[in-house]
């Protein structure tokens, strides 16, 4: 969601995204805890070229609050397609 704001505040309306996440879950502390997460996300943006894309997906994972909410490691593949 917060990858579709951003790029329809940089004046694109995205087509298409999708997006995939893989979640590390641990034993930690006698329970268990989630580590981190990658993202794969591919996105059809129509006039977007390389560059604001990735502005605009490295903005969204910057500012995630799931982030914050799990404190873990975060990671993340966008592509253009």
């Amino acid at each position: 969601m917060a990858l579709s704001m951003i790029l329809g505040m940089a004046g694109f309306t995205p087509d298409k995204i999708e997006t995939q996440a893989t979640i590390t879950l641990e034993q930690k502390d006698g329970g268990f805890a989630v580590t981190s997460s990658h993202l794969d996300v591919k996105a059809s943006v129509p006039g977007a070229d390389e560059a604001a894309f990735q502005d605009a997906a490295a903005k969204a994972k910057a500012g995630c609050p799931i982030s914050e909410l799990l404190n873990a490691t975060i990671t993340m593949d966008a592509k253009l397609v």
